[in-house]
């Protein structure tokens, strides 16, 4: 066993003595030691009942023969960091997040790893170190919030980043605005829709290191609990039979993630994600890649903010497996890979079921050809940017209007409060990178106040930040190279126009070479906002978001 090399044989009697501290017995000791990495707070909604998910996979663990330690790491929510300082910090949680795992597990020796996250960037940062420890490992989730109910209508967290706007613009009063926000989100769990939390979960099942369901049980079901026991049982066999997550996530794994997040429409910052897990693994992901697979794979399932599905009814209607099943009708996965459960792809579809039509789609009646994700290019975003173009309104789908330029987020939400912003301008926030941020935050605020004040269909945005999963509508993020780092984005001037044609995947500055030129001499690049502490340390190391803002060496 790996944990020997800490408790076994005479000279390792202090190291026992302290496992004794614990209230461990010789008989736990002897078994094989398995680490429950748990990401409980009593701040986020989706890991609020993390204990009892906790406690449910210890005893797995002790059914099949293993002791079970737990220890913590944190986990930012998006949702509340939104819209102000804090998200800043979200992105760059999700490497403390890895190197934290990583420190606590070779210290103290385990045999294997059950995962324990559920929102954002801990679902990415956990499989990080899963990838970069190459322990046996298993993650279960803390699953999905049910949607909440107002008036006969479903609500979810995006309804009352909506609902501000509205009631910015005069169209939804006080009372209304506090009746959405009371019944939006309902209990524990990760936010309803397709947004970043459950995109990830979703995603794990399908790299193989989440079991089936993993994505879409909802949080308060016992099938939840019952899950989280199976984690614990399987980890043991993955100890015993010495099946790592290397065996696991290869490059067919992330092909096939890649083309369950076309399908799915998922949030667009599984792009920041997929590649930087896949760099831990030694596999490289180009975006290219991402436009390669869309264009073979239909989007089959339109959930949140999409559409009008959430969670619970892709659950209902055969769950991540069920779509995969689908997926696998028209050969677009691969299939031979080795999962969690100890056996591949192919034999877990063999128990998988599609029961609703409408929320899995047939393949010969998709919501379209083309997969939700898109990567752009042009003289803006040479090195790419990415739209979730299943949420964009077809008379947005191409776009010519003026900019109208801001550096940062606050700026942009001024302009948009007070009326400034109209029917077909283009807005540009800048100075929101993962280097020029710092920290690259989500921008729901602004894109949830065009969609609440009518403009979704007739204003677009560009940032070199990033958009919350639970933004829709023609916000394009993620723009390569970031002003703080030279790139075009930095030298665009109000008024200046901006083509976006997202079927031929451009997006360019209708300037010519000479006055960009000129403008080239006079740039002057804007100072990080934030200079001290990790943040200032994280900007220093950062790479662009096209490699998946990962960290230099």
């Amino acid at each position: 066993m790996h944990s020997d090399r800490m408790k076994k044989g005479a000279e390792r009697a202090s190291q026992r003595s302290l496992l004794k501290a614990l209230g461990l017995i010789d008989e736990e000791i002897e078994r094989p030691l398995i680490a429950v990495i748990n990401s409980f707070n009593e701040v986020v909604p989706g890991h609020i009942h993390l204990k009892t998910i906790a406690e449910a996979v210890k005893a797995g663990i002790r059914m099949a023969g293993g002791t079970p330690l737990e220890f913590p790491t944190i986990g930012v929510c998006d949702g509340i960091a939104m819209g102000h300082t804090g998200m800043k910090y979200s992105l760059a949680s999700r490497e403390l997040i890895a190197d934290s795992i990583e420190v606590m597990a070779i210290a103290h020796a385990f045999d294997g790893l059950v995962f324990l996250p559920n929102c954002d960037k801990i679902v990415p940062g956990m499989l990080m170190a899963a990838a970069r420890l190459n322990l046996p490992a298993v993650f279960v989730s803390g699953g999905p919030m049910l949607a909440g109910k107002y008036k006969g209508k479903t609500l979810d967290l995006n309804s009352v980043f909506e609902a501000v706007g509205a009631h910015a613009a005069g169209k939804v009063n006080d009372q209304e605005l506090w009746e959405i926000e009371t019944n939006a989100c309902p209990g524990c769990g990760s936010c309803s829709g397709m947004f970043t939390a459950n995109s990830m979960n979703c995603l794990t099942e399908v790299i193989g290191m989440g079991l089936p369901g993993n994505g879409t049980i909802p949080a308060v079901k016992s099938g939840r609990v019952h899950l989280a026991k199976k984690a614990g049982l399987k980890i043991m066999e993955m100890v015993e039979r010495d099946i790592r997550p290397l065996d696991i996530m290869n490059e067919k794994t992330f092909r096939n993630a890649l083309t369950m997040d076309m399908a799915l429409g998922c949030s667009t910052n599984t792009i920041l994600h997929l590649p930087a897990i896949a760099h831990e693994a030694g596999v490289a992901i180009d975006l290219d890649l991402v436009n390669e697979i869309s264009a073979k794979t239909p989007h089959i399932c339109k959930l949140a903010p999409a559409g009008t599905h959430h969670i619970e009814d892709l659950d209902a209607a055969g769950g991540i497996h069920g779509v995969m099943q689908r997926l696998a009708e028209a050969n677009l996965l691969a299939l031979d890979n080795i999962t969690v459960t100890g056996k591949t792809l192919k034999d877990n579809l063999q128990n998988a079921k599609i029961l609703d039509d409408t929320v899995i789609r047939p393949l010969d009646a998709p919501y379209s050809h083309q997969g939700g994700l898109a990567v752009l290019r042009g003289n803006i975003a040479p090195d790419g940017a990415v739209v979730k173009q299943a949420a964009v309104a077809p008379t947005m789908l191409t776009h010519e209007g003026p900019a109208r330029v801001f550096n940062g987020e606050e700026e942009a939400v001024e302009a948009l409060y007070h009326g400034k912003i109209k029917h077909g301008d283009v807005l540009v926030i800048r100075y929101e990178g993962p280097k020029g941020g710092p920290g690259m935050r989500e921008m729901l605020t602004p894109t949830s106040a065009v969609q609440g004040m009518g403009l979704g269909e007739s204003v677009a945005l560009l940032t070199d930040g990033r958009f919350s999963g639970a933004t829709r509508g023609a916000a394009i993020g993620h723009i390569s190279p970031e002003a703080a780092e030279g790139g075009l984005i930095g030298l665009i001037e109000e008024g200046d126009t901006i083509m976006i044609d997202i079927p031929k995947k451009t997006l360019e500055l209708k300037v010519d070479a000479a006055t960009l030129a000129e403008r080239e001499k006079n740039r002057v690049i804007l100072e990080p906002k934030i200079k001290t502490g990790y943040l200032a340390k994280y900007a220093g190391r950062v790479t662009s978001a096209s490699t998946g803002a990962i960290l230099n060496k």
